[in-house]
């Protein structure tokens, strides 16, 4: 597949470092360069909960970086600060975990719906007013996807910067079929972060105080190579989606707060369309 980079000259002493693609690792000159040759940024977006007793609680969080990290260093383009906080106490999420935790404190980076939508919102605004003319925004929380893309919408209705909007189970559908804290995620850490996972509590879930904790019933049989699998995939998939998002425009005009409460008033009054909000889950099984 063909690099989606942009032909732009790289004036000496801005040479770019193909290594570093952290927007909070760059210095200024480092993402000058970045930006000016691939004016892409990444956001990935995570959640910490519980994915059983053999997995960390950033499972979600780890899948989003890797996929964005791999993308930049592949196609170009700067990967922006995460957050593992995410919408999970809401909606179909709520007795959802009320079945796979029961009465266990969750150790949950939840927030509402409003706050972590508007937070999306300001942050595309610090992207189009950075110069970005793409963004990509990646969730390993899968299931607050639709509401991401209303915010994605409407900022593309008064800005023509192009929005990537997926979860990590929609790369690789059609391929993998995503699970919690099964074999689909937990072979994923185990190929990115295989220090953080530990096989060997399995069967924690007959002996724990905490039971099940939200541990998917074959997490047993994940493993490094299903992993990489997983991954490969849907970094594929992951570059095919930017290519169909170009080309992109030579300039934005920048975003004012007074604009970007406009647009945050008409997200709100979309607020029957949030999925997050409905009882019904889209896709009939929890993941991620």
């Amino acid at each position: 597949m063909e690099s989606c980079r942009v032909a732009a000259e790289v004036m000496p002493g801005h040479e770019v470092d193909s290594k570093k693609v952290r927007w909070e690792e760059l210095l200024p000159r480092e993402f000058r360069a970045r930006q000016e040759q691939t004016p892409i940024v990444y956001l990935p977006l995570g959640l910490c909960e519980p994915h059983g007793h053999v997995a960390a609680f950033g499972l979600d969080t780890f899948k989003a970086v890797w996929l964005c990290e791999q993308a930049a260093s592949r196609l170009g383009g700067i990967v922006a600060p995460t957050q593992g906080y995410q919408i999970h106490e809401t909606g179909y999420h709520r007795p959802w975990l009320k079945e796979v935790i029961g009465e266990t404190n969750p150790n949950l980076g939840s927030v509402p719906p409003d706050v972590l939508l508007r937070m999306l919102l300001l942050q595309l605004r610090a992207f189009v007013n950075a110069g970005f003319r793409v963004a990509v925004i990646l969730t390993g929380h899968h299931g607050n996807q639709a509401d991401l893309r209303i915010v994605a919408e409407e900022v593309m209705q008064v800005r023509p910067i192009r929005i990537v909007t997926v979860s990590d189970p929609e790369l690789a559908r059609g391929a993998f079929d995503g699970d919690h804290a099964g074999r689909y995620e937990i072979s994923q850490l185990l190929f990115i972060r295989p220090d953080l996972v530990d096989l060997t509590r399995v069967g924690d879930i007959d002996t724990s105080p905490l039971g099940r904790f939200a541990q998917g019933e074959d997490a047993a049989e994940a493993s490094t190579e299903y992993g990489r699998a997983i991954l490969e995939y849907s970094l594929d998939e992951l570059e095919r989606q930017i290519h169909a998002a170009l080309p992109y425009e030579d300039a934005i005009d920048p975003l004012g707060i007074d604009e970007t409460d406009e647009i945050w008033q008409r997200i709100l009054a979309r607020k029957g369309e949030w999925r997050t909000l409905s009882e019904r889950n889209p896709d009939l099984a929890h993941e991620s």
